[in-house]
Order: structure tokens, then C-alpha cells, then sequence
């Protein structure tokens, strides 16, 4: 029986301080390494369309590129205006070096 977990890609793929953007069961995702630890979050951004692998990361920060919206990666919640909304957070592990993100 499936656990859920979709492996995603490598760990060592998404670098200390970056995002990278992948699909799993048909979510787009954005994977954050902030020193070592993985969280994922919806991709898109819930004030406008954006996506929040291509922003710049600030610790557990993500800025929105677009117009400049905060959210924790860690939990999804908005931390900054426009948006009002938090985006959906997924669980993520490391098994054998390869990510896994709970969809």
C-alpha cells in the first residue's frame, strides 16, 4: 500500500539557500533547502500566478517575484501583503538521497 510519498528528484539537486519547481500527482511544487532541510509549498502563488521557486528565499522566507508577497515555507502561511491567502504545504523526506513530497 502507497504511502502517499512521490520521489521528486535528488536532494542534491535543489542547493542550500534555493527553490526548485516539480510536478507530482499533478501538484506544482516548490522544493526549498534552507540549510539542509526541505519544505514544499504550492508553486503558485495565491495572490496573482507566480511562482514561488523562481522568488528569492530569505531563511524560511519566500518572496512572491512578482509583487513581492511573503510566505513560510516551513507552513505556507502568508507573512506579507497582497496576498491574504496562505498556499498549501506539502510533507517532504529525504529516503537514499532522493526527495519525496507527500501529495
Amino acid at each position: 500500500m502507497s504511502d502517499g510519498f512521490i520521489t521528486v528528484g535528488a536532494s542534491g539537486d535543489v542547493a542550500p539557500g534555493t527553490a526548485a519547481r516539480v510536478v507530482a500527482g499533478g501538484e506544482e511544487i516548490a522544493i526549498f533547502n534552507v540549510d539542509g532541510q526541505f519544505f514544499a509549498t504550492s508553486d503558485v502563488c495565491s495572490h496573482d500566478e507566480a511562482s514561488l521557486s523562481d522568488g528569492e528565499l530569505f531563511g524560511h522566507v519566500v518572496e512572491c517575484p512578482l509583487h513581492g508577497a511573503r510566505f513560510d515555507v516551513r507552513t505556507g502561511k502568508v507573512l506579507s501583503l497582497p496576498a491574504v491567502y496562505p498556499v498549501k504545504n506539502f510533507e517532504v523526506r529525504v529516503v537514499d538521497g532522493q526527495l519525496q513530497v507527500k501529495v
